[in-house]
C-alpha cells in the first residue's frame, strides 16, 4: 500500500470515527461527539454569517438544507476577504444559473461527511508522515499538511488554505474557519 492510500484510508477511518460507539471512539471523537450535543439545536447554516458570501453561495448551490440537515458534517468555510481574492467576477460568475454545476461543485468541495476536529487531521497528518488525505463531499480529495504550526489544506489545484480557527461545533457538524477559498480542479 503506498502512503497516499493508507493516508485516504485513515482519513475515511477518521470520518467514519464519529459514527462508532462510544467504547470505540478516540479521546478527540469523544469531544467533537459531546461539543455537538452541546451545541444546542442551531446547525451549521443557522450558525454561519447569514449575509456572509459562504452562506450566500451555498444557498445558491441548494446546499443551505443540507448544511441545516441533521449531519453530521465538517466544513471549511472561507470568509469573505477570502473570496475578496478570487479573481474579478468569480463570485459573480457563479451566481448565474448556468454555472450552478460548478457552484454546487465547488461548495461541497468545501464538506467533509462526519465530525473531524482538528486534533483528527492533525493525527492524520502524523500518522501519514506529513501528509494527509481527506476526501470531501464533492467526490474531491483535500490534501491536509502541517506548515508553521499550522494546518494547511491544498485543493486539487494547488492552492492552499489555513485553518484560522477550528472546531466551530454546531448541533450537525463541526465548522473550521479557514483563509482561502479551496477549490476543485475544472470541469473538463
Amino acid at each position: 500500500m503506498t502512503k497516499r492510500m493508507i493516508s485516504l484510508a485513515l482519513a475515511t477511518g477518521l470520518i467514519a470515527v464519529s459514527a462508532c460507539s462510544q467504547n470505540d471512539q478516540s479521546a478527540s471523537a469523544r469531544q467533537g461527539t459531546e461539543a455537538v450535543k452541546q451545541a444546542g439545536d442551531k446547525t451549521i447554516a443557522a450558525g454561519l454569517d447569514q449575509k456572509g458570501r459562504f452562506l450566500t453561495l451555498a444557498k445558491a448551490a441548494g446546499l443551505d438544507a443540507t448544511l441545516a440537515g441533521p449531519g453530521p458534517y465538517t466544513v471549511f468555510v472561507a470568509d469573505d476577504a477570502a473570496f475578496d481574492k478570487l479573481p474579478a467576477g468569480t463570485v459573480d460568475g457563479w451566481l448565474k444559473p448556468e454555472a450552478r454545476p460548478e457552484l454546487t461543485r465547488t461548495i461541497s468541495y468545501q464538506i467533509l461527511p462526519g465530525t473531524v476536529l482538528v486534533e483528527d487531521i492533525g493525527k492524520a497528518i502524523d500518522a501519514g508522515d506529513g501528509k494527509a488525505q481527506l476526501a470531501t463531499m464533492g467526490g474531491g480529495t483535500l490534501t491536509a499538511t502541517r506548515e508553521g504550526g499550522n494546518i494547511v489544506l491544498t485543493d486539487s489545484s494547488g492552492g492552499k488554505a489555513i485553518v484560522a480557527k477550528g472546531d466551530e461545533t454546531l448541533a450537525n457538524g463541526v465548522v473550521h474557519r479557514v483563509d482561502a477559498v479551496l477549490r476543485p480542479q475544472s470541469a473538463t
